[in-house]
């Protein structure tokens, strides 16, 4: 992916969320969101590594891993805010979305639990003979649940072609990463006999490099990656915050954290001109895209109960 495409991905994913955002405060949203703000660069980078039909799983905090993997962003919009033509019928909100056409098996709400989503897919899939690779997502609060570690063991054991990507922000909700993982999070791949590496999450270049390697080494048939993507998360964890205000990071701890802003990262390896370019295209395209979400139709509450259950038949 060329530099300039790198740099249309980060601000796509930048400008929906600071949208998104507005959206739950005027209340087109209803519930909230985790904004992936500061964290661009990962989502990014990842996804240029990989074809169309690789697989990626995701997270509660997943809107820039399916923007970067290619969703479209008036139906993540529709989907946000509980509209018909969102990518699941306004059915599964921010952190449930999906769409197995561009091979996004889903974020997850379960911390942890998409990493065996995409080890059995992907061991699924090279069972079929295919040459297809999947990566999951999750974050530093990720490395100590029983149900990531069981899959971390299979991969292995089993050389699944799946890339791990640990997007370590710091955090776990509020609490430290020091004060709750013992020892290194790359020390638990480690552990298992795979090969594990931290990466500066917020270039994008960077990300792509590491994850290209690693997509090769898993097509090629040599099993699983780690990847520890070091970032920062600059909005709030979920966006409650910002009326609750809880005081866990100092002013001084999040003006450090802008400073490395992957978007400025990536924008200053563009010309200006190339760079307004894009800034016009994107806001061109999130205005037509948000348009189109406001204008669909909510679900009809007599459909309530449809794609909830595998057969109509239940009910008959």
């Amino acid at each position: 992916m060329s530099t300039i495409d790198l740099y249309r991905t980060v601000r796509l994913i930048r400008r929906f969320e600071e949208r998104a955002i507005e959206f739950v405060r005027s209340g087109e949203i209803v519930g909230g969101i985790h904004p992936y703000v500061g964290q661009e660069a990962i989502a990014a980078g990842v996804c240029a590594a990989l074809r169309a039909d690789d697989l990626i799983t995701s997270t509660h905090r997943g809107h820039g891993h399916v923007l970067a993997k290619g969703v479209n962003p008036a139906r993540m919009f529709a989907e946000l805010m509980g509209r018909e033509s969102g990518l699941n019928k306004g059915r599964g909100g921010s952190m449930h979305a999906a769409d197995f056409s561009l091979g996004i098996l889903g974020a997850n709400a379960i911390v942890g639990a998409a990493g065996s989503i995409a080890t059995g897919a992907a061991w699924a899939h090279r069972r079929l003979g295919r040459s297809t690779v999947a990566v999951t997502f999750f974050g530093d609060g990720a490395v100590n649940e029983g149900m990531l570690l069981e899959a971390f063991n299979l991969a292995a054991l089993w050389s699944v072609p799946v890339v791990f990507v640990c997007e370590n922000n710091g955090y776990a909700t509020t609490m430290p990463v020091d004060s709750a993982v013992a020892g290194s999070i790359t020390g638990r791949a480690k552990a298992f006999g795979m090969p594990a590496f931290t990466i500066d999450g917020q270039d994008p270049e960077k990300v792509l490099a590491a994850t290209t390697a690693a997509v090769e080494r898993a097509r090629a048939g040599k099993g699983p990656t780690f990847l520890e993507c070091t970032t920062y998360r600059f909005d709030a964890h979920h966006t409650f915050e910002h009326r609750a205000r809880l005081n866990y990071r100092s002013n001084e701890e999040l003006a450090a954290g802008w400073l490395r802003d992957p978007v400025e990262i990536q924008g200053a390896r563009l010309s200006a001109d190339d760079r307004a370019a894009v800034d016009t295209e994107i806001e061109a395209l999130l205005d037509a895209a948000a348009g189109i979400a406001l204008g669909s139709a909510h679900p009809d509450p007599e459909a309530a109960l449809q794609y909830l259950y595998a057969s109509p038949e239940v009910f008959s």
